[in-house]
This record gives C-alpha cells, sequence and structure tokens, in this order.
C-alpha cells in the first residue's frame, strides 16, 4: 500500500498484483526460485479475484475470462516475462484491467473491482485481520491495534467491505483465534461476544443475500461450539468459571436469535425476542442435566461394581444415587442457576423438574421389577421421597415471582407416590403374612388333638404356636424402616382378628350346643295308682344295665376329641387366647408409640385391635362351657339321671347315684378347667343339672309317677344337689345357687299341692292364657320349656306323673291322654 502511495495513485485505481508483478524484478529476490513462487501466487489472486470470485458476474460471451486462464496456465508452466514493456505483460495487463473495470451498467467506474468478490474479499480480509495478533503471542492482541485498524480499514473500498462486514469478520477472528488458541484466553471470546452484539444489530438493517450467507456460516459455526459445551455444560463449567459460563450462553442465545430472525428459512418462526434465548436455555438445561444424570448413574454403578468385589455393606443403589442427584440439584440451584435466570427465569425449576423425570425413570422401573418388600427397597423408596421432596422444594422457592407460581414446572413433576408404593409393599407384605397366619391355623387345627395333658397350663399346644406367629408379624411389622405404621396397622390387626376368628370358630365347631345334648321330651301320659306296678319291671331292668356302664371320667368318653377333656381343652385354649389379645393390644400400643409415626389418639385407638376375636373368645366359652355342662349331665350322666333317677319307686332310685359321679365330674373339672373360667363351667354344670332334675320331674316319661307323699323325699334330694354345688363353702356362692334354683324351688311345691287345686289352678291358667276360648273345652297348652308354676304346661305335666285317680280320670276326660306311649 505504501508502495502504491509512492506512485501518486489511489489504491482503489491499482490492480496490486499487477502492479507488483510489472515493477519487482527477479533481481529483488533472493534466488529465481523464490521469484517464481511469488509471481505464481500473484497469478492466482488475480485468478481468485477475477476469474474464480469475481463481483460481477463474468460474460459468457466475452473472450477475455478465457484468455487469462491461458496465460496465467502458461505462465504457471513456464515463468512470465514481466518487463515494463513485454509484449506479454502487455497482453496480461490489458486484459486484466478490462475484467477489473466492468460495472453493472456497462458506464466508466474509477474503482478498479479486482479483489471484492465473496468470498475472496472476505478471506483477504480476515488474513489482513490477524495483523492485530502479537506474533509471539498468538493469544495477545498488539498494543497498536486500533492504529492497524484504522489502516485496515483502507481497504475496504478495494475489497468491498463495510462495517457490518468488518464487523462479522472481525467477530469470526476473534471467536477463531479463542478456539484455536486452545480457549484459554477468556478476553478474546468476551470481545467475540460483545462484537456479536454488533451483529446482532447489524443483521436486521443488513439484507444482502452475500452478507446472509456468510452470516449463516459463521454464525452455524460459532453456535455448533456453543451448543456443543452448554448441551453438556457440567461438564465444561464449575464454580470457577462461571463467567465463562455467561459468555458461552450469550455467544450461544445471540447466535441462535440472529439467525432465527434474520436469515435461515429453517429457523424462521414468528416469535418474541425472550422466547428464542429462554427456548435455547430451556433445552441447554435439560439436555445437561440429564446428561449430568447418567454420568453420576454410571459413576455409581461402577462404584458398586467395585465395592461388591471387595464384599462391603453398601447402600442400595438408586438410594446412593437419589443423594447424589440431590446434591446435584442444590449445586446446580448454586452455582448455575443464578447465571441461567438471565435468560430463563425458572432455570432452577427446569433443571430439578429434569432430575426429577431422569429419577422417575430409574425408579418406576425399579418399582416394577419389586417382587416383596425388603428393607433395602424401604430404604430405596425412603431415599426417593426424601429427594423429591428437596427436588420440590427447590422449584417452589424458584417459581416464588414467576407470573403462574410454578405450576407449570410442578406439573412436570408428577409425584413418585414412594408413600403410596410403600403402603402398596406393606400391604402386600401384611397379606403375605396373613396367608400364612391362616396357613398355620389350619395345619394347626388338623393335627390338634385337644389333650389337657400336652402341657401344665392345659390348653391347645396349636393356641401356642399361632399366637407366637401373631406376635412374630406384629413384631416384624414394627421393625420395617416405615412411617406409616398407624395408617397400615389396622390392615394388619384386622387380618390378625379374622385368622384368630377361624381359629376360635373351629376351635367350637362341632361340640355342639345345649340341645344337641337334652333329650327330645316324650309325648305326655298319664298315671294310675296302678302304673307303678305295670310296666315297672321293664323300666329297672333298663335302669339296673345302665348302672352297670361306668362313666369314663377322664377319657374321650368314646367321642374322639369332643369328649369332656378335650372340651376342657378348647375352654382353657380360648380363655388363653383371650388373655394374650389383651397383651398383644397393649404390646401393639407400644410398639406405634416408640415407632416414626408416634401418634397419641391412633395409639389410643388401638384398643379396639382383636375386639372381634376376644368377642368370639367369650361367646365360645360360653357355647363350650354351656355344651360341657348339658354334656356331662344328659350325655355321660344320662344312665344315672334320665334313665335311673325316680325311675319306679321315688325311694328306690333317689339322686345319690348322680350326685356321686358328678361330684367325679366335678373334681376333674376343677383340676383341668383355667381357675378364671372354672366357676362359670361348674355354673353352667349346675344350670344343666337343675334343668335335667326338672326334666326327670315334668318330662320323665312313663316310667315316672309321684304321689303327693314323693313330695319330701324329692326336695331333699334337691337339696342334696344344691349342697353338692354349695360343698359346705368352697363351692360355688350361696347367692349364685339361690338364683338358678329359684326355678324348682317354686315348682316342687306343686308335688305337694292337692290333686283337686292343681286341677283348678291348671283350669284357671289356662283360662287366663287363652281367654273365652278356655270356656268350652280346655285347649292342650304347648310345650315351652320354661317351667312356672303359673305356666299352665307345667301344672299339665305335674298332673301327668300324678300317681291318683283324680288327676288320671281329668286327664282322660279333658284330653283323652293314654296310659303309656
Amino acid at each position: 500500500m505504501l508502495y502504491v502511495y509512492q506512485l501518486g495513485r489511489r489504491i482503489e485505481s491499482v490492480v496490486l498484483p499487477l502492479e507488483m508483478l510489472q515493477q519487482l524484478k527477479p533481481s529483488d529476490f533472493p534466488n529465481q526460485g523464490e521469484y517464481e513462487a511469488w509471481q505464481r501466487r500473484n497469478l492466482k489472486l488475480l485468478e481468485a479475484g477475477l476469474l474464480l470470485h469475481p463481483l460481477l458476474p463474468l460474460d459468457k460471451t466475452d473472450a477475455a475470462p478465457q484468455r487469462l486462464r491461458q496465460i496465467i496456465r502458461g505462465a504457471l508452466e513456464k515463468p512470465l516475462e514481466t518487463g515494463k514493456n513485454n509484449e506479454s505483460m502487455q497482453a496480461l495487463r490489458s486484459i486484466v484491467l478490462s475484467l477489473a473495470c466492468r460495472t453493472f451498467d456497462g458506464s466508466a467506474s474509477e474503482t478498479i473491482h479486482w479483489a471484492d468478490g465473496f468470498p475472496l474479499n472476505l478471506r483477504i480480509y480476515q488474513m489482513l485481520l490477524e495483523a492485530c495478533f502479537d506474533v509471539n503471542d498468538e493469544t495477545s492482541v498488539i498494543e497498536e491495534v486500533d492504529e492497524v485498524l484504522e489502516l485496515i480499514k483502507k481497504t475496504w473500498v478495494v475489497l468491498g467491505m463495510n462495517q457490518m462486514l468488518h464487523n462479522l469478520c472481525f467477530l469470526w477472528i476473534l471467536f477463531n483465534r479463542y478456539v484455536a488458541t486452545g480457549e484459554v484466553e477468556g478476553d478474546l471470546l468476551f470481545a467475540a461476544n460483545n462484537l456479536l452484539m454488533e451483529v446482532e444489530k447489524d443483521s436486521k438493517s443488513m439484507k444482502d443475500p452475500n452478507y446472509s450467507k456468510i452470516l449463516s456460516s459463521t454464525l452455524s459455526a460459532i453456535l455448533g461450539w456453543a451448543e456443543k459445551r452448554l448441551l453438556a455444560y457440567h461438564n465444561y463449567f464449575h464454580s470457577d468459571n462461571t463467567e465463562l459460563l455467561e459468555c458461552v450462553v450469550s455467544v450461544g442465545v445471540l447466535s441462535a436469535k440472529i439467525m432465527v430472525e434474520d436469515i435461515s428459512h429453517e429457523y424462521r418462526k414468528k416469535r418474541k425476542e425472550f422466547d428464542v434465548a429462554h427456548e435455547r436455555v430451556d433445552t441447554y438445561i435439560r439436555s445437561s442435566l440429564r446428561t449430568a444424570f447418567f454420568q453420576i448413574m454410571e459413576k455409581v454403578k461402577s462404584s458398586k461394581r467395585s465395592s461388591n468385589k471387595n464384599q462391603q455393606n453398601q447402600l442400595p443403589f438408586l438410594s446412593i444415587l437419589a443423594q447424589d442427584v440431590s446434591t446435584l440439584a442444590f449445586s446446580e440451584k448454586a452455582i448455575f442457576s443464578p447465571i441461567l435466570k438471565r435468560w430463563h427465569p425458572l432455570s432452577a425449576g427446569v433443571a430439578v423438574a429434569t432430575l426429577h423425570s431422569c429419577y422417575g425413570n430409574e425408579l418406576k422401573q425399579f418399582v416394577s421389577s419389586i417382587g416383596e418388600l425388603t428393607p433395602d427397597i424401604l430404604q430405596v423408596l425412603r431415599a426417593a421421597e426424601k429427594l423429591e421432596k428437596d427436588l420440590v422444594q427447590i422449584a417452589v422457592e424458584n417459581s416464588v415471582d414467576s407470573e403462574d407460581g410454578g405450576k407449570s414446572i410442578i406439573r412436570e413433576m408428577p409425584p413418585y407416590e414412594a408413600e403410596s408404593v410403600v403402603s402398596n409393599l406393606v400391604k402386600s407384605w401384611i397379606k403375605t403374612r396373613l396367608d400364612r397366619l391362616k396357613e398355620w391355623v389350619d395345619r394347626n387345627l388338623q393335627q390338634e388333638v385337644w389333650d389337657p395333658r400336652a402341657n401344665k397350663e392345659r390348653f391347645a399346644p396349636s393356641s401356642v404356636e399361632v399366637l407366637r406367629i401373631v406376635d412374630e408379624a406384629l413384631e416384624a411389622f414394627f421393625l420395617l424402616p416405615i412411617s406409616i405404621h398407624a395408617a397400615l396397622l389396622p390392615d394388619l390387626t384386622n387380618g390378625i382378628d379374622r385368622c384368630l376368628q377361624h381359629y376360635i370358630s373351629k376351635a367350637k365347631s362341632g361340640c355342639g350346643t345345649r340341645s344337641t345334648f337334652v333329650p327330645s321330651m316324650p309325648a305326655l301320659t298319664r298315671c294310675s295308682s296302678r302304673s307303678k306296678v305295670s310296666g315297672v319291671f321293664k323300666k329297672k331292668e333298663k335302669f339296673q344295665k345302665a348302672q352297670s356302664r361306668k362313666s369314663q371320667v377322664g377319657t374321650t368318653n368314646g367321642n374322639g376329641s369332643f369328649g369332656i377333656p378335650q372340651l376342657y381343652c378348647r375352654i382353657n385354649t380360648l380363655q388363653h387366647i383371650r388373655t394374650e389379645l389383651d397383651v398383644l393390644a397393649k404390646r401393639t400400643i407400644v410398639h406405634l408409640r416408640s415407632s416414626e409415626s408416634h401418634n397419641n389418639n391412633i395409639a389410643n385407638g388401638t384398643g379396639k385391635a382383636f375386639e372381634l376375636s376376644a368377642a368370639a373368645c367369650l361367646e365360645g366359652i360360653q357355647q363350650l362351657c354351656e355344651a360341657t355342662a348339658y354334656k356331662v349331665i344328659f350325655q355321660d350322666l344320662s344312665h344315672v339321671l334320665w334313665d335311673g333317677l325316680y325311675v319306679g319307686e321315688v325311694s328306690s332310685s333317689r339322686i345319690e347315684p348322680f350326685l356321686q359321679e358328678l361330684e367325679h365330674y366335678l373334681e376333674v373339672l376343677s383340676l383341668t378347667v383355667h381357675d378364671r373360667v372354672r366357676t362359670r363351667v361348674i355354673t353352667e354344670v349346675m344350670k344343666a343339672s337343675f334343668d335335667g332334675f326338672l326334666l326327670v320331674l315334668l318330662a320323665g316319661g312313663p316310667a315316672r309317677a309321684f304321689s303327693l307323699q314323693d313330695y319330701e323325699t324329692i326336695a331333699e334330694d334337691f337339696k342334696f344337689l344344691t349342697d353338692l354345688f354349695w360343698s359346705n363353702g368352697d363351692g360355688l356362692p350361696a347367692d349364685l345357687i339361690q338364683k338358678f334354683s329359684t326355678t324348682v324351688k317354686a315348682i316342687l311345691p306343686l308335688f305337694h299341692t292337692e290333686t283337686d287345686s292343681l286341677i283348678e289352678q291348671f283350669k284357671y291358667m289356662t283360662a287366663e292364657s287363652y281367654g273365652s276360648s278356655a270356656k268350652s273345652k280346655l285347649p292342650l297348652p304347648p310345650t315351652s320349656g320354661q317351667w312356672s308354676p303359673t305356666e299352665p304346661n307345667t301344672l299339665l305335666r305335674v298332673l301327668c306323673y300324678r300317681s291318683d285317680e283324680t288327676a288320671a280320670k281329668f286327664l282322660k276326660k279333658t284330653y283323652n291322654l293314654p296310659k303309656k306311649l
């Protein structure tokens, strides 16, 4: 350029390579080889400026371009003679100037166009801009950079450059130098970012297609470089270089905005400026967090594999991952979110939503593969629950000032529902335990023989085993590391309650009830004074045979597992279960109060646990006590009661044999039955014996007949019976005996009431019961079984067994009752 000024010519009117070829001689170079190389370079430059990248398109009809190609091709093979008046040089000069002086409209031009076609001019200009850097330090700009730039700008007219193209070229030079020198000098990138802001302004007004092409090419390269880092910014940035991150984000976002808004049809859409930045940064956050998540996951897996080789007791994989993800989230919030918030107000929220989704996918796969509840599984779910709370907290804090209050981010975070998963797993665990308990109940019941001699407590071993399993289930439940014991405890206790009810039901099933053992009442007959003679001997013979049978006190009485000792064992078993249920309920409250889900109100409410089983025990004990009592009286002792007492002559068939055998039963009962229910069983035996005594008197069949004189004997026998239960004060309380003997004592006076008086009472009571329908004919009162001195059927039965002609005639006349069955 200095040479041109020395010639006194303006640079825009000079074809510099042509002038250089003409002015410089071989003697100006160290040797011929260097001269020829220099000549070739200048010729190549002319070829590039005038033939390959001209500002004005070449005219196909013009022969000059072809002649220039021939000259250059020949000169490349044989050096060109370049003397000032040389013919070949004159020809080259003529052709070059004809091509360089062309204009769009054919008019004369003062500017020679030899190096202002794209992209040659840009390439030349970029090479000139490289002069701004220190040769000895590639990352440093020279001190005289301003002066050099002013000098370089003087070439604009030759190269077809302007301020906008200069900004774009210098942007590329700064950015490319930053990358090419190892990205160590951040000032270069910061300078490039500042220049990119100018380019953004320029792009809005510059609509030249050539400019758009180079702008697109340049920004694509810059954006590609920036996004490579931003889509995984955790790999490139940390707490010590956040300023660099901010600069790279700015470079990436500005490049994307310019491309979207101005030049690229691929990106062109109608959007607000902020939307582009928001969208890009949103993409960077999500991409980088996903990348960071999977890197952490691989690291944890690798660490787990290593620890497994060392046989170290480590936390489950997903528990460790949850902790590391939480650490990453808080690190993101502290380090990167404050930077990214400039372009994306919900940057922290987007980050944690991404992490929430990534971990949620892993958790979902884990949950789908769960077969049964284990401590490791619970640990993972608790870690997931804690992680979710951390992530949601960050999202909520980040969304305080947002337009929708963070609803959009929270919607991106569907709950892990770890508590629900835990709940379902615990319910499944409970079901498995309850199914196992049910199996054990059935298995133990099948093997149970109800032998009171099986243990010193005289209850069934099966109940011990079942209660042990129940206790183990409760212990295991409270050992589960969960926080919802109180909520799920009813599922377990209700299930246990059902299993125990099943056991209790089986324990009492088949044992019968009162009606099972009470004999059916024979049809009503009438007696006469001769009735004690006819037919007596046959009954006596039967009675004697019955006496020859010995009661099997202390054995099964030939009834398998339903003998009296076995019934005693069943009663003891239900009493044992009832007692243990109270213990279990109290122990459950203690466990609950000491668990993580401590809640006094709920704990107090567990007093209702096992209440159905407790009620079933009470009901079962009552049923078994009654069944045992009536079995003793009406089955085991029927030979001395139903078949023996007062058959024939009252004086010769009194109650003593029955009392003797009954006493043996009571002794065994006292030794066998649990002391908490012993009185109840004896009371039931007493009630059954009183019922049996009345049944003999009122429904004993035609083998029995009573005269007025028999009353004293009968009353005495009943006193003997009550005395047996009183046992000189060592037996049942006197008031209890009095309570249940009231009915017998009320009916006994009927047996020494005169027959006529008895008939009148019967007629009166029947009339009272049946009203006017009893005036013409006395109806036959039905048997209610509720004996009473004022009840017609009771009075009728006393008459039926009255050994008296008056009674017999009344019964024959009124009801035509037979004398025998």
